[in-house]
């Protein structure tokens, strides 16, 4: 096996955050993961925690916790850093919406993608804060990068609810099924039936239309849903599991199509904004968008989810 290599941090040490640092330690390719929180003695906790785990599951990366002030102190921790995963803000309470988030989670991001900005000039910025789409654009703004360094994430994971939810509807193992979701991380969710198939068979000829659009619907509020069961705090192994897989295809340069946040710029005849779409994945981060074929319905519904987004990140520069 080749020998570790590079630096990862995570910052914001909540469930979402410390799942993510936990993943990325046991796939034992990087060297160090950086684990940071504003909750004093937090991840330096979390993270002694994690490396007596590692005699267990035998991993060899070695993974550091830093408390960071709102001064910007600690963040040298992060120096270096090829892959930055932004969990920081607030999860959604039940009956919130993504949007509802905004105005809070735009004064955390901006001011972490400043102090990643300052530390980690050369770093590719994963983001998953939420409303996600609005946030990916303003981390671009705020650390000035350019648009192929700075990705969201949430394709993966709605994509990932979509599959398991049709493999259960169709009791098959999930690996079996593949599908995709586009667009944005939200209501205007792009679930692609055309490009779904089950051991090779299109989802249509297995499913109805009327069942299809019943497992869309539970795909775009997937979020929502455990949120309600969970009555506190918000999703976290299954968006930590996408997370974690995206900064993996970065340090490992590679080049896999993954469904993700990216700038869309003349792909599918939409001009200039973040947005769900497959892009390939590798060092540099977005080495380019993959348009994928649609039906006509579908590149419809994609190019409205852009419109609804774009006007939302035009309004988030001022925030």
């Amino acid at each position: 096996m080749s020998e570790n290599h590079g630096k990862v941090t995570v910052v914001g040490a909540g469930f979402y955050g410390s799942t993510t640092a936990m993943r990325l330690a046991e796939y034992d390719v990087f060297e160090t993961v950086v684990l940071t929180d504003i909750v004093d003695g937090k991840p330096e906790g979390i993270a002694l925690d994690m490396n007596q785990s590692a005699p267990v599951e035998g991993f060899t990366t070695k993974v550091i916790g830093q408390t960071t002030g709102p001064d910007g102190s600690g963040y040298e921790a992060i120096a270096g850093s090829e892959v930055v995963v932004v969990t920081a803000g607030l999860p959604r309470k039940p009956g919130m919406s993504r949007m509802d988030l905004l105005e809070t989670n735009a004064k955390i991001v901006r001011g972490v993608a400043g102090e990643v900005a300052r530390h980690a000039p050369d770093a590719v910025v994963i983001v998953v804060s939420n409303p996600l789409d609005e946030m990916t654009a303003l981390a671009q703004l705020a650390t000035g990068f350019p648009k192929s360094r700075v990705l969201g994430q949430a394709g993966m994971l709605d994509t990932a609810r979509f599959t398991y939810f049709v493999a259960e509807e169709l009791g098959v193992p999930h690996t079996s099924v593949s599908c995709l979701t586009l667009g944005s991380h939200g209501d205007t969710m792009v679930p692609v039936p055309s490009r779904c198939e089950v051991d090779g068979k299109p989802l249509t000829e297995l499913l109805s239309a009327a069942k299809i659009e019943e497992l869309v619907a539970r795909t775009r509020g997937g979020g929502a849903e455990v949120v309600a069961l969970l009555k506190t705090g918000s999703a976290y192994y299954a968006p930590s599991a996408a997370a974690a897989r995206m900064a993996r295809a970065v340090i490992e340069d590679a080049g896999i199509p993954l469904p993700v946040c990216a700038w869309v710029d003349g792909e599918y005849g939409i001009d200039g904004v973040y947005l769900g779409v497959v892009a390939e994945i590798g060092a540099g981060g977005v080495r380019a968008v993959t348009e994928v074929p649609l039906t006509d319905g579908e590149l419809a519904a994609l190019r409205a989810a852009a419109e609804t987004v774009r006007a939302k990140q035009a309004d988030i520069a001022s925030l």
